[in-house]
C-alpha cells in the first residue's frame, strides 16, 4: 500500500456526535459512514492501516472535505472538537488518503488512513477524530445559496502497546436523565486507555419486582470519572419498566477482562 500524505491543518469544528447514527443529511450534505468509530490496537514503530466507507446518498454529486481533529468529551456527553493540536496529541502520527472527495449519487468510497506511532513510544492511547464535512451549497428561498454546516466525526481509539483501562466504581446516586430519575454509577478510569462497561445487573424495586438494567455505552477516558446511568431493559414487545425506589442492584459489569461487582442500593435524594 502506498504511504499516505499527512493531513494539513483545517478549520475549527465544534459540531459532531458520539452516539448518533453515522448518517448525516443536513440540507446539501447527505452521507452514510461506516463504522462510526474505530477501537484498534497497534505497536510502536509499526503502521496500522484502516478503512472507513463513505456512501453518498444525495440525488446530486456530493463534495466532501476530510481532516483530523482533537477532541474532548464534556461532562454532559457532548464533544468539543479542535483543529489545534492538543497537548500530547497523536495526530502527527496520522496520515489520511486525501483531503477532498467527490462522489456520484449512491456511490461508495473506501477511504484509507494510517496510524504510525514512533518507535519507542510508551504504552498509551492515540485518540483523534476524522472529520467528514460537506462542501456543497444549500439552496434556500428559491435562489439563495448558503454554505452547509453538515459534518460527521468518526472517532478513533488506537491502543499502543499494552495500554489498558483500569476502571473502578467510586460512587452511586439517582439523577434525572431526560426527565426520568435513573440510578447512576460514577466510574473512575486510572488506566492509560479508554474503557467502557458492558453487561447486565439485576434490580429489585420497592415492590419486590425484579428487572434487568444495563449501563450507558459511554467512553470513560483515561484519568476521568464519568457518571453512567443504569437503564431498565424491556422484554420484546413490552413497555420499559417503571423504577420504584428504593432500588437494590446486584451483579457484575465487565470491561474487557476486568470484572466490577455491584451491590448497591439507590434512593432518590429528598
Amino acid at each position: 500500500m502506498t504511504p499516505l500524505r499527512a493531513a494539513l491543518p483545517a478549520l475549527l469544528l465544534t459540531i459532531a456526535s458520539f452516539v448518533a447514527p453515522s448518517l448525516a443529511m443536513a440540507q446539501g450534505f447527505a452521507a452514510y459512514i461506516s463504522p462510526p468509530r474505530f477501537e484498534v490496537r497497534t505497536q510502536a514503530g509499526q503502521t496500522l492501516r484502516q478503512v472507513l466507507e463513505i456512501q453518498h446518498v444525495g440525488q446530486q454529486k456530493g463534495n466532501y472535505r476530510l481532516y483530523t481533529n482533537d477532541w474532548v468529551l464534556n461532562a454532559d456527553q457532548s464533544a468539543t472538537f479542535s483543529n489545534d493540536l492538543a497537548p500530547d496529541s497523536c495526530r502527527p502520527w496520522v496520515a489520511i488518503e486525501r483531503k477532498e472527495l467527490t462522489l456520484e449519487p449512491g456511490a461508495r468510497y473506501r477511504y484509507r488512513f494510517e496510524i504510525t506511532p514512533p518507535a519507542g513510544t510508551a504504552a498509551r492511547e492515540c485518540r483523534f477524530a476524522i472529520m467528514v464535512e460537506g462542501l456543497d451549497p444549500t439552496r434556500v428561498a428559491g435562489s439563495l445559496n448558503l454554505p452547509v454546516g453538515g459534518r460527521i466525526a468518526v472517532i478513533v481509539y488506537a491502543t499502543v502497546g499494552d495500554a489498558a483501562p483500569r476502571l473502578e466504581i467510586v460512587g452511586a446516586r439517582v439523577a434525572p436523565v431526560n426527565g426520568q430519575p435513573l440510578p447512576q454509577i460514577a466510574v473512575r478510569n486510572s488506566g492509560n486507555a479508554t474503557g467502557r462497561l458492558e453487561g447486565f445487573v439485576r434490580g429489585t424495586d420497592a415492590a419486590g419486582e425484579r428487572l434487568d438494567l444495563s449501563p450507558a455505552d459511554l467512553p470513560i477516558l483515561p484519568g476521568e470519572t464519568r457518571a453512567l446511568p443504569l437503564s431498565p431493559n424491556a422484554e420484546e414487545g413490552q413497555p420499559v419498566p417503571t423504577l420504584r425506589y428504593p432500588l437494590a442492584v446486584q451483579g457484575q459489569l465487565e470491561s474487557g477482562a476486568q470484572r466490577l461487582p455491584l451491590d448497591l442500593r439507590f434512593t432518590p435524594a429528598p
